[in-house]
């Protein structure tokens, strides 16, 4: 059986949650999406994440899981995941759920009408966030945001929800494009999406601030700002320069049915 979605959950030092996020992850999937994987990639977790996930897995052979070390970073992690997924449609989401995984069945509204880079947003008047962010990492949040804007992804209100979804062969083949492996790594995802002429579209979706997140706003902000530099450099040395058309970003299958 093809694989309809694939699932990717990247996690580093999550073992207090990620056998409850796997097994409401499945529970979700078994019902809705049956022909799915689950690919938790650990990014070097110094806990007990990876025998969690074990556990997990043997309880389902839908979860693949795929490890190493040391340490290198979310955005490395999802584009391995990335990469090495099967389906036609690939999410990734956080090990924290911040935005319900029952969400997916939102974006995939707008998959289904033709969008092949769908993402989450918690900036649009649609949008529920029942638990905030205190006020430091919301208006840093808001400052970053106008800067990827300006030199990035324009029109995008919100680049940094963790819950997007693609399109599989546009998935991949963005993944292998990427060179961004820290937090910046999806606005740069946007970035080679929007080069290669596809239309990116942001949902409305529900959003909760969990405690424990293990971005420091004012050390990584700086360091997402010199991501930001790093995306024009790159695009100015023609790093991105790939011969990649619209056409060739999706595979021949996928072109009588999307008009997007």
């Amino acid at each position: 059986m093809s694989v309809q979605v694939s699932v990717i959950i990247p996690a580093y030092n999550e073992g207090q949650k990620i056998k409850a996020t796997l097994q409401k992850v499945t529970s979700y999937l078994k019902e809705k999406y049956p022909s799915y994987e689950l690919i938790l990639v650990d990014d070097g977790s110094t806990d007990n994440t990876l025998e969690g996930a074990r556990t997990a897995a043997a309880l389902d052979p839908r979860i693949r899981l795929l490890s190493h070390s040391p340490n290198r970073g979310k955005g490395y992690s999802v584009k391995r995941g990335m990469r090495e997924s099967t389906g036609k449609w690939v999410l990734f989401t956080d090990a924290d759920l911040s935005t319900p995984i029952e969400e997916l069945s939102r974006l995939m509204e707008y998959g289904m009408r033709g969008y092949r880079v769908v993402i989450g947003s918690r900036a649009l008047p649609q949008s529920r966030i029942t638990v905030h962010q205190p006020f430091p990492r919301t208006a840093l949040g808001k400052c970053f945001n106008l800067a990827v804007r300006l030199l990035a992804v324009p029109r995008v209100r919100d680049t940094q929800c963790g819950f997007k979804l693609f399109w599989g062969e546009t998935a991949r083949l963005l993944a292998s494009l990427g060179r961004l492996n820290r937090y910046s790594f999806d606005v740069e995802l946007l970035f080679l999406a929007r080069k290669m002429g596809l239309e990116v579209i942001e949902v409305p979706v529900q959003w909760a601030h969990r405690p424990g997140s293990k971005v420091k706003p004012w050390r990584d902000g700086l360091h997402m700002l010199a991501d930001l530099a790093a995306i024009r450099w790159l695009e100015a040395r023609g790093a991105y320069r790939t011969g990649v058309s619209l056409a060739e970003a999706i595979e021949p299958a996928a072109r009588t049915v999307f008009k997007r």
